[in-house]
């Protein structure tokens, strides 16, 4: 039994065969030298006939299995969910079912990157069923074992027309059949017992023939092995796909079937296992099973333990998904719950949207906050994401986590929550807790430096007056510094997420909702309602932002630009900074090197007789139009700062924003839809299975859109008849 319940994406590595592999390929490959680069002569390669691997029909054993599908699969939205379906012996039973976004409508989700099956012969069979449904035959193009070795090691399956007839082969009578096709996918294996798909490519240059596709030996092979298994035996067979089989769910307890109302083995370590009450099982199971009748493209994924013992559980539903696509850029990991210890061990990612508000995107309960289980969560939430991975991703300072994301997303900026450092630096402290001397110095080295050598600096004067040194833990803190002090985060973009002004910290998005003893029901119970307050806010704000105009408070045209382009409430965090530009009292051009241009510019801080001076430095390209200034202003906020706008108005003398720093995540026009957008525009109107993925995305757009109020229901319905018709008005042109 293998830990995964099933396959998400990683962070592959280009396959390249070590010097004991040995090599079998296709004779009449045109392409067969592009699946390696041979680094020596350690290679062998042999060319023969077509190579065909028979598949055995491999099963799960048990009383009653089958494979489900809703029939709603998307390629990339694939994963295990794991039913209740207790036979009437008390036996236990293996029901694995696919619950997907889109696919073809059948038993067989496409391939994606990423899939891993239990044996060689498992996914061969997979997509010899899936090119079975779709009208297409297989063959093994080409594979590898290590030398002296019968154990395979990779293996390129590809379609039936991939390449051309030989020159021999042209002379034969035989009708030419092959056209080129790329259509493929590349298999290796991983942790010595999983194969793993390093690469997929879906698109045919044919048409499918779904008559002359069953007379193919590839799927002869699999009709015979299916007959063979139908005379009766002891234990029902089904033939089945197994992607990390595991056992059913059992309400009670540690979601085992092996568990007894609450009882669980003396021989499990119960640490590893979810930490839940009596009958909490069944309340997640029931929450998640109602939501997909209303949430077509809501997704979960539970991880049990080799005993089967609930571990870990994720879910997302479609606006989550959806506003990834949109607001995906910057994403934090609220920890609160899990590293308090509440009664509930919850995870979430949230990211902010057009308004500047807090948004979910996708929830999870852990049993621990270890490696292995950070590992498995991003996995997990990254297959549902369409495996693209945020640019930021902030945190709090737990190792086991920042090892994770290393791991699972190695290209983000992984930085830390400022406000959740200066809190911890301050809880280590002891006396100097409540030293406000220390806070004001704490505070003016982290929030005011501009410069590294200025933080440096100022840290050192700072331990050195405090005695504080010698501190062991403050010291590992330093060491770290360049993932959360705001002076070396300039290059990261935050969208305003991660707060850099002194006194402002970032709140749960659960915040007021769930507490210490919230129970798991208490917190399904009103889990719903705290995101239709959530909906509801955003509704709110996109119809102010729609229908009135914020006052203006100077004469700036900047100001006047935005404001008929931005949302609201991001308007006026950017009108603050057109109402401080007069501050901004002396600018002067220090430095040239051929278009770029620095200037100096001085400003007025503060109140009173008490108002200080600081100076700013700004770089300004004249090539490519592109302004950065010193204090990072728009990489944190997603706005230019007011010294950027005087060089800019009073300097470079251009009447409007440039393009580049109007970001379209701010717009008020930015109209997004409720179900993941993965580029069905693209289609490849020859291609049957596009048409299929295209018309259901947008008709699930309508279907979304249809939910907001029985207004919206009546029109889309109408809608939807009205393009039935039409649509049967075609079809009986061609009677």
């Amino acid at each position: 039994m293998t830990r995964d319940t099933t396959f998400s994406p990683s962070n592959h590595q280009a396959l390249s065969p070590s010097p004991n592999l040995h090599i079998t390929i296709e004779e009449g490959s045109e392409n067969s030298e592009q699946l390696f680069e041979d680094d020596g002569n350690d290679l062998e390669i042999e060319g023969g006939n077509e190579v065909d691997i028979e598949s055995n029909g491999l099963e799960i054993e048990g009383n009653g299995l089958d494979i489900e599908s809703n029939g709603l699969q998307n390629d990339c939205d694939q994963m295990l969910e794991i039913e209740d379906k207790h036979e009437s012996n008390g036996d236990d039973t293996t029901a694995v079912a696919f619950e997907n976004g889109i696919s073809q409508g059948k038993d067989y989700p496409a391939p994606v990157v990423g899939i891993e099956f239990e044996s060689y012969d498992d996914a061969y069979n997979y997509y010899n069923c899936y090119a079975k449904e779709l009208g297409f035959a297989i063959r093994v193009k080409s594979s590898w074992t290590k030398r002296n070795s019968k154990e395979k090691r990779g293996a390129m399956l590809c379609c039936n027309c991939e390449g051309f007839k030989t020159i021999k082969e042209a002379n034969s009578r035989r009708k030419e059949t092959r056209t080129g096709c790329l259509a493929m996918i590349r298999l290796r294996l991983v942790e010595s017992n999983r194969w793993r798909v390093d690469e997929v490519k879906l698109e045919h240059n044919h048409l499918f023939d779904h008559e002359r596709a069953q007379n193919c030996k590839s799927h002869k092979k699999m009709d015979v092995g299916a007959k063979r298994k139908v005379e009766p035996t002891v234990d029902v067979e089904v033939q089945t796909i197994k992607l990390y089989c595991t056992p059913v769910v059992d309400p009670v307890g540690y979601g085992s079937s092996n568990s007894l109302e609450g009882e669980i083995s003396e021989n499990v370590d119960r640490s590893k296992c979810l930490k839940l009450r009596k009958g909490d099982s069944q309340i997640i199971y029931n929450y998640f099973s109602r939501v997909q009748l209303t949430n077509p493209n809501f997704v979960y994924l539970m991880d049990l333990t080799d005993e089967g013992y609930l571990r870990n559980v994720f879910w997302i539903d479609s606006r989550s998904r959806a506003a990834y696509s949109y607001f995906g850029d910057v994403v934090a990991v609220d920890t609160t719950c899990l590293s308090n210890k509440y009664e509930i061990p919850l995870v979430v990612f949230v990211g902010v949207n057009h308004h500047g508000q807090s948004i979910l995107l996708g929830s999870g309960l852990l049993a621990d906050d270890t490696f292995e289980t950070y590992v498995w969560l991003f996995r997990a939430w990254l297959s549902c994401i369409s495996g693209r991975p945020p640019q930021t991703i902030i945190t709090d300072q737990c190792r086991a986590m920042q090892g994770a994301i290393s791991e699972v997303f190695p290209r983000a900026h992984h930085r830390l929550h400022l406000s959740y450092v200066i809190q911890s630096i301050l809880e280590n402290l002891g006396e100097l807790q409540e030293s406000g001397v220390f806070q004001m110095i704490l505070n003016r080295t982290v929030y005011e430096s501009l410069k590294v050598d200025e933080f440096e600096m100022g840290w050192d004067d700072m331990i050195r007056w405090f005695g504080i040194a010698d501190h062991a833990w403050l010291r590992t803190l330093y060491e770290e510094r360049e993932r959360w002090a705001p002076v070396y985060l300039k290059d990261a973009f935050f969208a305003g997420m991660c707060i850099f002004q002194n006194g402002e910290s970032m709140s749960s998005f659960f915040d007021g909702y769930v507490h210490k003893q919230t129970s798991l029901k208490e917190f399904f119970d009103i889990y719903e309602l705290v995101l239709q307050k959530e909906h509801k806010k955003e509704a709110l704000n996109d119809l102010e932002s729609r229908d009135s105009s914020p006052m203006l408070k100077t004469s700036c045209y900047y100001e006047l630009q935005l404001s008929k382009l931005y949302t609201n409430e991001i308007f006026r965090r950017f009108q603050d900074e057109v109402v401080m530009m007069p501050s901004c009292f002396s600018i002067t051009q220090v430095h040239a090197n051929g278009p770029v241009l620095t200037y100096l510019i001085k400003e007025r801080e503060g109140e009173g007789d008490q108002r200080d001076i600081r100076n700013f430095e700004v770089i300004y390209d004249k090539a490519g139009m592109e302004i950065r200034c010193i204090c990072g202003c728009f990489n944190f906020n997603g706005y230019l700062c007011r010294h950027c706008l005087c060089v800019l108005l009073n300097y470079i003398g251009l009447e409007e924003i440039p393009f580049q720093y109007i970001l379209s995540r701010w717009r008020k026009d930015f109209k997004r839809h409720c179900i993941p957008d993965l580029g069905s525009n693209n289609v490849d109107i020859t291609n049957p299975v596009q048409w299929f993925d295209h018309l259901y995305r947008r008709s699930m757009q309508v279907v979304e859109e249809g939910m907001i109020s029985q207004d919206h229901y009546m029109v889309a319905w109408q809608a939807f008849k009205e393009s039935l018709n039409k649509v049967r008005l075609v079809a009986d042109k061609h009677v």
